[in-house]
């Protein structure tokens, strides 16, 4: 449910703000108009139509590809968005190795019951309690095999963790992409018109620039993107790596445990 209000209200957000672009975008015709009548003339051309600007007629101008290509581009930020605060999230300290789990398995192990804090994993499940269930489940053969157990159980869960980022670095990377080809669409578009005559410059220019702005919302999108991905990773780098430590420290005791079965 958490997550639902948090979509809803960055979709509320980007609609403010394309409203907000729309209305900065939007030609001021009516001072032009008053002073047309202030300065009646004979000779007076009839007024050219006020070029098309604001946000609607960036995203339409281009025909359904341009119109496709801007949802495929805000599709991507809000995935964007949505991955970085849900990784932000789940890469905090209390999430991977809860102190209340570290605590509980300590005493356990300073007790000499393994049993016992393999139930406490079992209570607090996450990737510390996996990694630490895993080396658990092999007390019985022996401290290597333990070792290699919570090797491959730290590999998986870093894996784990690595993959969420990833579909950061996806969204970071595919934007571009679209806003450039967006761009080279535009582009197309325009020289097929110069191709048929010579066009009004104006309204060329205007095409061309309605090209580039694909481009420049997906760098807009690419930029926080890539920023928040590389800041997530180290901040993953760093939780593994006391992870890892951690889960070391809480098994050097097994070397002399002995269970005796009932």
């Amino acid at each position: 449910m958490k997550r639902l209000v948090m979509m809803f209200i960055l979709m509320m957000g980007m609609m403010t703000a394309g409203s907000t672009l729309y209305a900065q975008g939007a030609p001021a015709a009516a001072p032009a108009a008053a002073t047309t009548e202030l300065t009646p003339s004979a000779d007076a051309q009839p007024a050219k139509a006020a070029p098309k600007t604001g946000l609607y007629y960036v995203i339409t101008g281009s025909g359904w590809l341009g119109i496709v290509l801007w949802l495929a581009l805000f599709g991507s930020g809000v995935a964007a968005i949505y991955f970085a605060v849900d990784c932000s999230i789940l890469l905090r300290p209390q999430k991977i190795m809860p102190q209340s789990l570290i605590s509980n398995v300590k005493t356990a192990m300073a007790e000499g019951d393994v049993m016992k804090a393999l139930k406490s994993c079992e209570v607090e499940p996450g990737p510390l309690a996996n990694i630490l269930t895993a080396g658990f489940s092999h007390v019985e053969e022996g401290f290597e095999v333990i070792q290699e157990s919570i090797g491959a159980a730290s590999d998986l869960e870093t894996e784990r963790l690595m993959q969420r980022l990833t579909w950061i670095s996806v969204c970071s990377n595919l934007a571009p992409m679209l806003g450039l080809l967006g761009t080279v669409q535009g582009m197309i578009m325009c020289f097929e018109t110069l191709a048929t005559g010579a066009p009004d410059v104006g309204s060329l220019a205007l095409a061309i620039s309605q090209a580039l702005w694909t481009t420049a919302g997906g760098l807009v999108v690419a930029i926080p993107a890539i920023t928040a991905y590389y800041s997530l990773r180290n901040n993953a780098n760093r939780l593994i790596l006391r992870m890892q430590a951690m889960t070391m420290e809480l098994i050097k005791d097994l070397r002399n445990v002995e269970v005796v079965n009932d």
